[in-house]
């Protein structure tokens, strides 16, 4: 098949488009809502930029591209290095390599873990959102801006009662605690027990209108709960939450 005349495309390069395009269109999926977004659209402009030195041969301009591209690889890698190294991690959760390879529990899980398991015994109240493919801008800007590694220590203390931040949600992407003393949207769910309070409600609305896993610690009692893809699963012990987390965690991609 020829294209304007000169250029013949084979079958084997429509595949080549194919996966080009595929390849192309997940990573601009992978960055979006990152802080790689902003980074990219500067590469591109820089890569407008040079284009435009050439088409019109402005030397010293080209020159100075031309220096500059020479080193852009390595620039590359270290300014997007947290999102190659998720990128990476993301891949290497995959089924078809975790039958090849044993991948280690994520540590953010461990944390969460530790820090639900720990509440639950001392009765402290928690509302915690893991966010997945869905952003959550609308709900983290509701809180404090945190964006602080997942840590157990970390959690307790944001949900400790006298904590000014005890009574909203917390938020994870990643292994990042990027907010806390969110409020999240409640569920207008008529079936939910008269017996759930707000957080219940709170962790079930999140659940209907985002993909995100919301844990709950009930003040009160002490139980753990957590809502998933708009519904709520109540009275669980830790260890059932622990496979759940990975299970649901592990599985399916998060957004880092």
């Amino acid at each position: 098949m020829r294209i304007f005349g000169f250029l013949e495309l084979k079958p084997v390069d429509f595949i080549d488009i194919i996966i080009v395009a595929f390849l192309v269109y997940q990573f601009f999926r992978f960055i979006k809502g990152t802080k790689a977004t902003p980074i990219l659209f500067g590469l591109f402009i820089f890569f407008i930029a040079s284009f435009i030195a050439r088409w019109f041969n402005l030397q010293a301009f080209t020159w100075i591209m031309n220096s500059i591209l020479a080193v852009w690889v390595v620039a590359f890698v270290i300014v997007f290095q947290p999102e190659i190294r998720n990128a990476l991690a993301r891949l290497g959760r995959q089924q078809p390599i975790k039958f090849f390879l044993r991948v280690e529990e994520a540590p953010m899980i461990r944390e969460v873990y530790d820090a639900v398991k720990k509440m639950s015994e001392d009765k402290i109240g928690a509302l915690i959102v893991i966010q997945k493919s869905n952003e959550l801008k609308d709900i983290i800007e509701t809180g404090v801006h945190i964006d602080a590694r997942v840590n157990s220590s970390l959690l307790r203390t944001i949900f400790f009662p006298d904590s000014p931040l005890h009574d909203g949600a917390c938020v994870i992407q990643g292994d990042k605690i990027l907010a806390a003393g969110c409020i999240l949207p409640l569920s207008d769910d008529t079936t939910l027990s008269g017996i759930y309070g707000l957080r219940h409600r709170a962790a079930l609305g999140v659940a209907e209108h985002t993909d995100a896993l919301c844990i709950v610690v009930s003040e009160e009692t002490g139980r753990i709960s957590f809502a998933y893809k708009g519904k709520l699963v109540t009275k669980l012990d830790i260890e059932t939450l622990k496979k759940s987390l990975s299970n649901i965690l592990l599985k399916e991609p998060l957004s880092i």
